[in-house]
């Protein structure tokens, strides 16, 4: 795992955590992000809640999008976290509706609505080359790591 602190973007976001993560390690990458939240003042309920999306994208990818994944977490006003996998792609029309929960399959189906359901924000790219899910999540006070 690779923690970086980085100089602002043009936008504003400073990167605070890249990682590279696969099945085994889901869980210390996602403890990794809930320690930097933490210090960046997220409360505990928005804290909870950013967690349970994060881990749904990062299990999303693991389990469909070619078992490995990239995780990039950045701060401003907000943590914004980047979930990026190499897999087929998939149309996500019907996961960014919140008011309409999928049905279940048997490879899952509920993740990524929930993950929606979860954050304060949430946008998904994919195509062929694979797939990038945005989660956003505000912060408290000053935001700071």
């Amino acid at each position: 795992m690779t923690v970086k602190y980085t100089d602002p973007t043009e936008d504003g976001y400073t990167l605070v955590l890249e990682a590279a993560f696969d099945r085994a390690s889901v869980a210390p990458v996602r403890r990794q992000v809930q320690a930097t939240a933490h210090r960046c003042e997220m409360s505990a309920e928005a804290l909870d809640d950013f967690l349970v999306a994060v881990n749904e994208a990062m299990t999303n990818a693991v389990r469909h999008g070619g078992g490995t994944g990239r995780l990039l977490l950045w701060r401003d006003g907000a943590l914004m976290c980047q979930v990026i996998d190499h897999g087929p792609g998939f149309d996500p029309t019907s996961y960014l509706r919140p008011e309409q929960r999928p049905r279940p399959s048997p490879s899952g189906g509920m993740g990524l609505w929930l993950a929606q359901q979860a954050s304060d924000e949430m946008r998904i790219e994919s195509g062929a080359s694979g797939t990038t899910i945005t989660i956003s999540g505000h912060l408290g006070r000053g935001g700071e790591p």
